[in-house]
């Protein structure tokens, strides 16, 4: 049987497509390469161009190759864009989600892992928040990704369908391999950010709000390792095929650090000063986030491997040197 990795050919399905080859499982890519590249794509996979929500291609796809697992990465992930074009990250985030269920359960599709995101939480009553917390997205982003979540337990209890839920929090880094990593032009994580304008890609780095209520006064995240956060999806896929039950989990470390901290960070392990410039906050972010993330070590049996920042820091700042090299 096969797996198939919708938005295989991006940031984080590229890693998780390179890891499930690397186990010798069989995958096959969907993907409409928006910000996506065929070049990213592991040796041998098949990729699919087209949407998740062209339900006679996503059909014919899982009829060919045999698919009885979903890995779901397929979105679009700019909190500020979300806030300018709601409509279109309602249609891409969960009218395609609402298709592609819908699909899978017509083609008995056992299984489905979803890439969701901490933004459901908006911003926490405590921290570290846990999966129980109160959701209250304070973006369109954010609540594209819950009314997903919603979706599919409600699909999950009427058809079978079994399912993990992963909430990211703030993914970074790359493949120590060298394989692949974040190479959208453009992007807004900070880490790529900082890394492209310590390398003169950019020419400077904007922090959006000084006056957070944090020690420092900007937004405090926790960052997990793209690596790390691919393991956890592998340990989901192996959850469920053992008989595990659908269950949501918070995918971070447990401890944050600001955006200060990464600027600083970012510039001690590239040797450059590069130029920081102070703007007003941004819409729909929240001061701070950081995960209680218990739950998905007990549950999945998920270690960590690169539980760093200035591991994640120097994996991106390789990365993006090799871009450099190859002119991309």
């Amino acid at each position: 049987m096969t797996t198939l990795v919708t938005g295989g050919a991006g940031y984080i399905g590229s890693h998780m497509v390179h890891a499930l080859a690397d186990a010798g499982e069989r995958v096959v890519v969907l993907d409409n390469l928006t910000t996506g590249f065929d070049w990213s794509v592991a040796p041998d996979v098949p990729l699919v161009v087209g949407d998740t929500g062209d339900q006679a291609r996503v059909a014919a796809l899982l009829a060919e190759h045999r698919v009885d697992a979903i890995i779901h990465f397929a979105a679009s992930i700019v909190v500020p864009d979300s806030v300018r074009d709601p409509l279109g990250y309602y249609r891409n985030n969960t009218a395609n989600s609402r298709a592609l269920i819908e699909t899978a359960v017509k083609h008995g599709v056992r299984h489905l892992i979803f890439s969701s995101t901490a933004a459901v939480y908006g911003s926490p009553e405590r921290m570290p928040v846990g999966e129980d917390d109160r959701t209250a997205p304070t973006s369109p982003y954010g609540s594209s990704k819950l009314m997903t979540e919603i979706m599919l337990r409600d699909a999950g209890a009427a058809h079978g369908l079994r399912h993990v839920i992963l909430r990211y929090f703030n993914v970074a880094g790359a493949d120590p391999l060298g394989r692949t990593g974040q190479s959208t032009r453009g992007a807004t994580h900070l880490i790529k950010v900082a890394v492209e304008a310590a390398l003169g890609r950019r020419a400077k780095v904007d922090v959006f709000g000084t006056d957070y209520p944090t020690p420092d006064g900007t937004c405090i995240r926790d960052y997990i390792h793209v690596s790390d956060l691919v393991a956890a999806h592998s340990a989901a896929l192996a959850y469920l095929r053992g008989g595990g039950a659908s269950t949501t989990l918070n995918c971070g470390y447990g401890r944050g650090f600001s955006v200060l901290d990464v600027i600083e960070t970012v510039k001690r392990i590239s040797g450059v000063d590069f130029m920081v410039e102070f703007a007003g906050r941004r819409a729909g972010d929240p001061a701070q986030i950081v995960a209680a993330c218990e739950r998905a070590r007990s549950t999945l049996g998920w270690q960590p491997q690169f539980d760093d920042l200035a591991t994640i820091i120097a994996h991106a700042l390789a990365w993006e040197r090799g871009l450099l090299e190859r002119g991309r």
